[in-house]
């Protein structure tokens, strides 16, 4: 008998001194996490509002919600006695070694952070960047991938192309097709002018305005060479730049105007008498 009341006063004195840090601890872990759910939703929220890209958003707030957890866990742990030091310890010194893991990486990261938030480029949009042209198929958080008008897959290090000169002929809505074609000085250069504005306006892909501008960019070894422009969409540039090159030599053949003929310069050597 006495061994039952000793057994039970023990219980007791357990239940009323662990029993409410763990009655606390779960009431602490359930609140815990609605508030941590709201948080998210609030993020969320407030991230779409912002315009902030979709990919962003989803790993912002993963992020947050685990760091959240993770936060929230050794909380509990501590309030039901549990020594959370050596854990605080472990999980700074995996981090330290991560991070040292993967700089590139980490610098990657960065770097598509960067590009998602202040949009120097979108999908869709042709860019210039490390040496490579093409067009934006994906901005991933450590990649950006380029397709390039001969059909290659070009991927990007986020890190290198945010650190780097990117150009983007996307960005005003239209770009300049740049063509070079030489006639022989003597055409009329006005009716010349005209001949090939007409032929790029008759290619359905070229802008009206602003209208093609023919210009005199050169001239010299007996001919002219002109710098002819058109503007269309900047994902119809190849086709415009191959199809008015086209439309123009039919318009030149139709109107007879003269081309330069290709010049082979032959130099003599002078002979020199042998002594023998």
């Amino acid at each position: 008998m006495q061994n039952v009341t000793f057994y039970t006063n023990a219980i007791l004195a357990w239940l009323s001194t662990f029993g409410l840090n763990l009655l606390s601890s779960l009431l602490v872990f359930v609140i815990g996490l609605y508030l941590i759910n709201w948080i998210g939703r609030l993020l969320n929220t407030s991230m779409a509002k912002g315009k902030i890209d979709v990919s962003l958003q989803s790993f912002f707030s993963s992020l947050m919600m685990a760091g959240l957890r993770v936060l929230l866990l050794i909380t509990v742990a501590g309030m039901l006695g549990i020594q959370t030091t050596s854990f605080v310890a472990i999980i700074g010194a995996l981090g330290l070694a991560v991070g040292l893991a993967l700089q590139g990486s980490l610098a990657n990261f960065a770097g598509g952070v960067l590009i998602l938030v202040f949009k120097p480029f979108k999908i869709g949009d042709i860019i210039e960047s490390q040496g490579q042209t093409g067009a934006v198929i994906e901005i991933q958080i450590f990649n950006t991938i380029l397709l390039t008008p001969d059909n290659r897959t070009v991927i990007l290090a986020n890190g290198a192309v945010s650190n780097n000169t990117v150009v983007n002929f996307s960005r005003h809505g239209n770009i300049r097709v740049d063509i070079s074609l030489e006639i022989k000085p003597q055409n009329d250069m006005d009716l010349v002018r005209k001949i090939v504005i007409d032929a790029c306006l008759s290619h359905p892909l070229v802008l009206a305005d602003p209208t093609p501008v023919v210009n005199i960019s050169k001239i010299n070894d007996g001919k002219i060479t002109l710098g002819i422009c058109p503007f269309t969409q900047a994902h119809d540039y190849w086709t415009v730049f191959f199809g008015t090159q086209e439309l123009i030599k039919k318009a030149f053949e139709e109107h007879q105007i003269d081309l330069p003929a290709p010049h082979l310069f032959v130099t003599q050597m002078p002979h020199v008498a042998s002594n023998a």
